[in-house]
């Protein structure tokens, strides 16, 4: 297939074609090349052309600037959508091929797809998540559940999507920098969307010292009850721990530890 750009000349581009099969070729037009007419003698408007392209006949197949490994399709002389480059090779797409509803569904069921598998991996750039939240994050952003099942599907494949791993990793994180108790680690994971196995195999994995990470605890927010009394600031930092997910069996001694005794432990003791 063969189109003329502004100066006559016909622009192709080779891509690699996947699974071995050698070097295709999509002809694309220079980004500021003329557009062939338009054959379509009523069209809807170019804003609704924008919202959901129409069948008709593809004009012309360009380079995207901004994103090289994709094109522009347009049909009838107008844009209709876009389209991975690989995709349109793979799909056989050409200048003159008329695209009915069927085939067109087809085509940009194949750009969703594509779209949001990029949309999941830009998600997992910042930090490792979860497959609930990336399924979640993709729901937000209005892509549809076949192109949410694809694009996990995907990631899980390139093994960027792995609950076992994330569960390991937030356990490792939680524990170096914001220490807390088993119990809070777990029910973070959950809230996340890892099954319960998942996440407690993760905690045992990491063999957590939670006696040390209470004291660790214990011993930084001390400092905020200096003015409290006694029983007030135990009552307090006992609540703190507690809340950060820490046991009695490991609270009680960060207690002893950073306060002293309290009297009804002493009289327990002297009994």
């Amino acid at each position: 297939m063969e189109m003329p750009d502004e100066t006559g000349d016909h622009v192709p581009v080779a891509l690699a074609s996947p699974r071995g099969r050698g070097v295709r070729t999509l002809t694309v037009l220079p980004e500021n090349s003329p557009m062939p007419p338009r054959h379509r003698s009523a069209a809807p408007s170019p804003e609704d052309r924008r919202q959901e392209p129409y069948p008709g006949s593809v004009t012309a197949i360009r380079a995207q600037v901004n994103d090289p490994d994709r094109v522009s399709v347009f049909i009838d002389g107008e844009f209709g959508f876009g389209l991975p480059a690989i995709s349109a090779i793979e799909e056989g797409l050409a200048v003159g091929q008329h695209l009915d509803a069927e085939r067109l569904a087809q085509l940009l069921a194949i750009d969703e797809r594509a779209r949001a598998a990029t949309a999941a991996l830009a998600y997992l750039a910042y930090r490792p998540r979860s497959e609930q939240e990336v399924r979640g994050r993709l729901r937000q952003k209005g892509y549809s559940p076949p192109a949410i099942d694809h694009a996990i599907g995907k990631l899980a494949g390139w093994r960027y999507l792995d609950d076992e791993e994330f569960a390991r990793r937030w356990v490792e994180n939680r524990t170096v920098h914001q220490p807390r108790g088993a119990r809070l680690i777990e029910q973070e994971l959950r809230t996340k969307g890892v099954a319960k196995e998942t996440a407690k195999q993760a905690i045992e994995d990491a063999e957590i010292d939670e006696k040390a990470a209470a004291l660790e605890v214990a011993r930084d927010r001390v400092r905020r009850l200096s003015g409290d009394d006694p029983a007030a600031a135990r009552r307090k930092l006992a609540a703190y721990l507690a809340r950060r997910g820490f046991g009695w069996d490991a609270v009680r001694p960060a207690l002893d530890a950073v306060l002293g005794e309290s009297e009804e432990d002493a009289d327990d003791e002297g009994a």
